[in-house]
């Protein structure tokens, strides 16, 4: 924001799976953030996708942890709690930015339950953009639509 040729009131993010996650970190502690454009974003509700036994996705090394470090589960919430701090879903109520969010409902990588944990604790205007058909792959038309809405900063 400080840089020389930065205008501070045209600044957007956006970003796709841990970029989108990302995305949503930086507007969420950057508050002087206009808009904001996640796409899949990842790391949202990690033991939503760990109760879903999602062994093919971005939270697999969640079961790998519990097999290899806790097998009985005995720090479990303990593992969650720590999570917490960097879960998407607890950094989206400070986001001040218009937000675009675009998922697909066949995302078997980053489920949209666990996206729809981080997008609905949005207070900002927020829209989202459902994909029926696709999963965590490329979706048409995103680009061209995100291109579109941040030339509006």
């Amino acid at each position: 924001m400080n840089m020389e040729h930065i205008d501070q009131g045209r600044v957007g993010a956006y970003g796709q799976s841990q970029g989108g996650a990302l995305a949503v970190a930086c507007a969420s502690l950057e508050p002087r953030i206009k808009q904001l454009f996640a796409v899949h974003p990842f790391l949202a509700d990690y033991k939503r996708a760990w109760e879903m036994d999602v062994n093919n996705s971005a939270y697999e090394e969640l079961s790998y942890y519990f097999r290899a470090v806790d097998p009985t589960h005995q720090t479990a919430d303990q593992v969650f709690n720590r999570l917490g701090y960097i879960d998407i879903q607890n950094l989206s109520p400070r986001i001040k930015a218009e937000v675009q969010w675009v998922t697909g409902l066949r995302d078997q990588i980053c489920p949209p339950s666990t996206q729809f944990a981080a997008y609905n604790k949005i207070t900002a205007n927020k829209e989202m953009t459902l994909y029926p058909e696709h999963g965590h792959e490329f979706l048409p038309r995103h680009g061209d639509q995100a291109l579109q809405w941040f030339k509006q900063l």
